[in-house]
């Protein structure tokens, strides 16, 4: 802080700009600019909006999936799976053949006359 200056003082729309840039992931140093502050001001005095923002909108669009999912949304419901059940697409392709070699199996073709 330079010489004669007041210490900085959040205001409830200030704090607002801060959490509303944290949770879309504005850089912290645009936010600075924005507001107006230092990077150390601004961890300083909006710590609980930038630790929590994130979070916060994760629970938000989280709830949103879920509802989506719940109300039929097949897409919702996979990726819900996926992420969260543990379910997953594979190809497994078995390349040993079955006296446990890796020779190819010889295949016969029967020809027409």
């Amino acid at each position: 802080m330079a010489q004669g200056q007041k210490p900085h003082e959040p205001t409830e729309e200030s704090r607002e700009i801060v959490k509303s840039h944290a949770i879309v992931g504005t850089p912290q140093e645009i936010v600075c600019k924005i507001i107006g502050v230092s990077d150390r001001t601004l961890r300083k005095y909006y710590r609980e909006e930038l630790d929590y923002a994130t979070a916060s909108a994760n629970a938000v669009i989280g709830g949103e999936l879920y509802n989506a999912a719940k109300n039929g949304n097949i897409q919702a419901q996979i990726f819900w799976m996926k992420t969260r059940a543990g379910w997953r697409e594979t190809n497994n392709h078995n390349l040993v053949s079955e006296d446990g070699s890796m020779r190819p199996t010889t295949i016969i073709i029967e020809g027409g006359e």
